[in-house]
């Protein structure tokens, strides 16, 4: 639910160096969206069974779609419920597909999709203060409304800690500064990777 990234690539590159995932379970997380998407058009079954045992491990995830390099869809996980390879098959046909925001993905589109994972940690409550830009993302909360901003959005658009916090409280739909009175602040950390990174 996301802009896209002023250079994706250079992103991916940095998630590439210190990455909690080898290159071979990268590729296989990127290829089961693409495939998701495809057998998702073409009516075809998918085994989702996950091909290692890290993959296994329920993981929140976002997955961001780009068609020449314009933003064309992005569903995520926050809470884990599924395991890792699962969740980022069902985030990639929820982008495809029913990302509001958005047409569905056609037949014709589908090949020239460029596929932006970010595999999320576990929440962390903290503190406005304790809030690092860069390093984390944000999910905000009060009274049954949450927003959430991966970390890599406000390097995109060059806000400060203060700014990060009250676009995420927008995000909820909350006051700017409902972060200052009594909102629920949690933090996460993210690993990108894409298409662009293999």
């Amino acid at each position: 639910m996301l802009p896209p990234p002023k250079s994706r690539s250079d992103q991916d590159s940095s998630a590439a160096k210190d990455s909690e995932f080898p290159e071979s379970d990268r590729k296989l997380l990127l290829e089961v969206a693409h495939t998701s998407i495809a057998t998702a058009l073409d009516h075809r079954e998918l085994d989702l069974t996950p091909p290692s045992p890290q993959l296994e491990q329920p993981r929140g995830v976002f997955t961001t779609l780009y068609l020449h390099g314009a933003l064309r869809g992005c569903v995520g996980y926050v809470v884990p419920s599924v395991s890792l390879y699962r969740a980022v098959a069902e985030t990639a046909r929820a982008a495809a597909f029913e990302d509001a925001r958005f047409s569905p993905v056609s037949l014709s589109e589908a090949p020239d999709l460029e596929v932006s994972l970010s595999v999320l940690s576990a929440l962390q409550e903290i503190t406005a203060e304790q809030v690092e830009v860069g390093r984390h993302g944000l999910l905000v909360s009060q009274h049954g409304r949450r927003g959430l901003l991966l970390p890599q959005v406000p390097i995109e658009h060059g806000w400060d800690r203060v700014t990060f916090l009250e676009q995420t409280c927008r995000k909820a739909g909350l006051r700017l500064d409902a972060w200052q009175h009594g909102a629920k602040i949690e933090c996460f950390t993210a690993e990108v990777f894409g298409d662009t990174d293999t």
